[in-house]
């Protein structure tokens, strides 16, 4: 047994998401040495250089920081094996080599925002709402070379609530992960720790979880309401799922969509991507094979601010538009 303020920890994280685990880890005593992130980048319309949640949150705390270009670079390796530390932690970080993961006596391990093996990959929490899943939750695992396949230590589900955005499900997931990143250290420490290997996981299926790029989040309308739905949900707020509007001889207008809501099949079958509206300015969507309708909650124009659909229709000077 090693008690839990004796264990010395390097915390390897970057976003908000990393932040509240590594607050569990120092409030609970743990010895953090250093915490290693990703190096200051040109962010915004000024180009200020962005520093992440993690570095801010450790140089609040006054602990040792270490912002590597590469991860095999010598002198970063050197100043790992010198902090000599028991355990290294990694949540939403880049992919450690072997020469990182395999240095601590007690190993490496990570938290992933998925019940693995399901969603393997940069984007877990997107993909099971996207996918339309009603349950997900938090792994430990620990590293091996393969990304996301290593033995599980601990896992703890949730449920998907029929109104979840990527937003609010990465906000419950993330404090229950801290709860569970501290649960695995106790688990480290007394010696109570068994691991699993993925392969014996059998109610999940091993599922990949790529990374979202901007084409991912284009809506096409001739997919199914529920399937749009969990698309613009998967992707609310950020990066949001858009389209274009056209209309008559202008260009078209790219829109980002953030809130939708399934409306009951009106009858009428019209050509996907037709905008209906009514004398209150609510703005509906026909999709799938043209019956489906969903009805649109909140929009944001490109170069313009986020603003419910009736402010944005009263706002629209066009004929016939429709959404592509």
């Amino acid at each position: 047994m090693i008690p839990i303020e004796k264990l010395s920890i390097i915390f390897f994280g970057t976003p908000e998401f990393a932040v509240e685990s590594l607050s569990a880890i120092i409030d609970a005593g743990c010895n953090v040495k250093a915490v290693v992130t990703m190096p200051d980048k040109p962010a915004g319309r000024g180009h200020r250089m962005f520093q992440s949640p993690v570095k801010e949150f450790a140089l609040s705390r006054g602990i040792e920081l270490l912002q590597p270009v590469k991860l095999k670079d010598e002198a970063f390796l050197e100043r790992l094996r010198e902090l000599d530390a028991d355990l290294f932690v990694v949540i939403a970080f880049r992919m450690l080599p072997a020469a990182v993961w395999q240095m601590p006596r007690l190993g490496t391990f990570n938290l992933h925002a998925s019940l693995l093996p399901r969603y393997r990959g940069a984007a877990p929490i997107n993909w099971a709402i996207i996918n339309g899943d009603d349950r997900t939750g938090v792994t430990t695992f620990f590293l091996r070379q393969e990304i996301d396949t290593g033995d599980i230590i601990d896992r703890e589900a949730v449920e998907i609530l029929p109104d979840d955005t990527v937003g609010t499900l990465h906000d419950r997931l993330m404090h229950l992960g801290a709860k569970l990143t501290l649960r695995t250290i106790r688990a480290i420490c007394d010696g109570t720790l068994r691991t699993l290997p993925q392969s014996a996981i059998t109610d999940e299926q091993p599922t990949p979880a790529p990374k979202i790029f901007k084409d991912t989040c284009r809506i096409d309308w001739t997919m199914p309401p529920m399937r749009i739905h969990n698309l613009v949900r998967g992707l609310s707020p950020y990066p949001a799922a858009w389209t274009e509007l056209h209309a008559g001889g202008s260009d078209p207008l790219q829109l980002k969509i953030f809130t939708t809501c399934i409306l009951p099949d009106s009858g009428d079958a019209l050509e996907p991507g037709s905008i209906i509206t009514d004398a209150g300015g609510n703005m509906t969507v026909s999709c799938g094979d043209g019956h489906g309708r969903l009805q649109i909650i909140d929009v944001q124009a490109q170069g313009k601010r986020r603003m419910g659909a009736p402010e944005f229709i009263r706002g629209l000077r066009a004929d016939s538009p429709r959404l592509v």
